[in-house]
C-alpha cells in the first residue's frame, strides 16, 4: 500500500535536502528559513495521513503540540535573532507571549477538550508541563541571571539556572512520552498513540545531541522535521519493514553506516601520503599547511605551546575532545579562525611556526543523512540487512 500524503511529503523534504546539502557545503550555513516551507508541506501531509488513519482530532492536535514545542524552544534560544534572510519578524520578543499561547493550548485540547474520554489523570503532567514553558518563558523576557555579574550566591543560582535553561527541555520530552502512554492505554488514541511516542523520544534525543554539540544545529534540525514530515513510512522498502518504523532512525543508521566510508577514505590517503600520526587520527584528520588552515573546513586536532622559541605540539585526546565539545570551549574551529582572526592572533602564530596542523576532515553530516533517508525509503534499515545476513536471514 502506498501513503501518497507521504510520498508528496518526502519528495518536499528531498528535495529540501539537497539544497540545503548544497548551502552546508558552501558556507557551513543552513538558514532556518529554508527548511520552512518544507515544513509546512510535511506537516499538512503528516496532519492529513492521521486524519485518514483515525480521524480523532485530538491525536492531531497532540501531534501539533509536539511540534509547536520544538518551533518554540528553538525561538527562545534564538529571541531577538536578526536575519539577513528577513526571517527577523519570527523572532521578535514581542511575539514570545503569542507563541506561548499557542504551545499552551493545543495540548489541553489534545489531552482534555477533544479527547472522547478526558483523563484527569493527566492534569498534574499539563500543570507541569506549562509551568515549565512559562517560567522559561520568564525568565528568558526579564534576561538570564548568568548574564549579569554579581555575588557567589548569584553565580551559584546562575549555574543551576544555566542548567535549567539548556535542559528543561528534557522534562517537557518525558512529560510528552509519559502523555503518550497514557493516551495510548487510556482508549484516547489507540495503537497511534505510539507514532507521538517515537517522535517525541526520537527527536528529544537529536535535540539533546545538538545541545551537547553533538549534532550541528542544521544536522538536528533535518533529523526532527523528517520525522515531523515522514512519521511512517510510504511504502513498504524492498527490505522489509524496519522494526520501529520511524523513517528518521533509519534515515540516521543509514547515514551512519555510509559515513564510515568517510573514515577509511581518509585513512588510505594518509597511508598513501606518508601522514603520520596516532592510529586513531590517521582515520579522522589529515594536516594542512599551517599559513593555510583559514582555507581549509574542520576543526583543529593538536594542541601547541612555544617554549624558548620552539614549538611544542601534542593531539588533543578523545575525551578530552569530547568534554570540549560538549561544553563548547577550547575546541578552535576553522571557520572561527577565517571569520575572527583576530581572536586567534596567537594561535595563528603558532600554526604558521609549526609548519603543518592536523585537522579534522569536515564533510557536512547533512550529505549523509540526504543518502540515508533515500536509502531509508527505498531499501530499508540497512543495520535490520546486515543483522539478517549475519544470523542467516533471521
Amino acid at each position: 500500500m502506498i501513503l501518497y500524503p507521504m510520498v508528496i511529503s518526502a519528495i518536499a523534504v528531498i528535495a529540501t535536502l539537497f539544497y540545503a546539502s548544497y548551502l552546508d557545503i558552501k558556507d557551513r550555513r543552513v538558514p532556518f528559513i529554508f527548511w520552512l516551507p518544507m515544513l509546512f508541506a510535511g506537516i499538512l501531509c503528516s496532519g492529513y495521513l492521521l486524519w485518514q488513519m483515525t480521524g480523532n482530532a485530538s491525536l492531531i492536535a497532540g501531534f501539533l503540540a509536539l511540534v509547536t514545542s520544538f518551533l518554540y524552544a528553538d525561538y527562545l534560544n534564538n529571541r531577538g535573532r536578526k536575519d539577513s534572510l528577513g526571517l527577523a519578524f519570527y523572532y521578535k520578543e514581542s511575539l514570545m507571549w503569542y507563541y506561548l499561547a499557542v504551545v499552551l493550548v493545543l495540548p489541553a485540547l489534545s489531552w482534555f477538550v477533544l479527547a472522547k474520554n478526558p483523563n484527569l489523570s493527566l492534569v498534574p503532567w499539563y500543570t507541569m508541563f506549562a509551568g515549565i514553558f512559562a517560567y522559561v518563558s520568564y525568565r528568558e523576557y526579564r534576561g538570564r541571571p548568568e548574564e549579569k555579574e554579581g555575588s557567589k550566591r548569584m553565580k551559584k543560582e546562575s549555574s543551576v539556572e544555566g542548567a535549567l535553561n539548556r535542559w528543561y527541555f528534557v522534562l517537557i520530552i518525558i512529560i510528552f512520552a509519559i502523555t503518550s502512554v497514557s493516551m495510548l492505554f487510556g482508549n484516547g488514541w489507540g495503537t497511534p498513540a505510539l507514532i507521538i511516542l517515537l517522535l517525541a523520544v526520537f527527536c528529544g534525543v537529536f535535540y539533546i545531541f545538538s545541545e551537547m554539540n553533538f549534532f550541528g544545529g542544521a544536522d538536528a534540525w533535518a533529523l526532527i522535521f523528517i520525522s515531523f514530515c515522514i512519521p511512517v513510512f510510504p511504502f513498504t522498502p524492498l527490505l522489509g519493514d524496519p522494526p520501529l518504523g520511524i523513517p528518521s532512525f533509519s534515515t540516521l543508521i543509514n547515514a551512519l553506516i555510509l559515513n564510515m566510508a568517510a573514515p577509511l577514505g581518509i585513512f588510505v590517503i594518509n597511508v598513501i601520503k606518508k601522514n603520520r600520526a596516532p592510529l586513531m587520527y590517521m582515520f579522522f584528520g589529515f594536516p594542512v599547511k599551517g599559513d593555510n588552515i583559514r582555507e581549509s573546513w574542520g576543526f583543529v586536532m593538536e594542541e601547541f605551546e612555544e617554549k624558548n622559541g620552539l614549538v611544542g605540539r601534542r593531539f588533543i585526546g578523545f575525551w578530552d575532545s569530547v568534554k570540549r565539545m560538549y561544553s563548547g570551549e577550547g575546541r578552535i574551529y576553522t571557520k572561527d579562525l577565517r571569520e575572527h582572526p583576530e581572536d586567534h592572533t596567537r594561535e595563528l602564530a603558532l600554526y604558521r611556526k609549526a609548519g603543518t596542523v592536523w585537522i579534522s576532515y569536515a564533510v557536512p553530516f547533512i550529505i549523509p543523512i540526504t543518502a540515508g533517508l533515500i536509502t531509508a525509503l527505498i531499501f530499508g534499515d540497512f543495520l535490520l540487512a546486515i543483522m539478517k545476513i549475519v544470523t542467516g536471514g533471521r
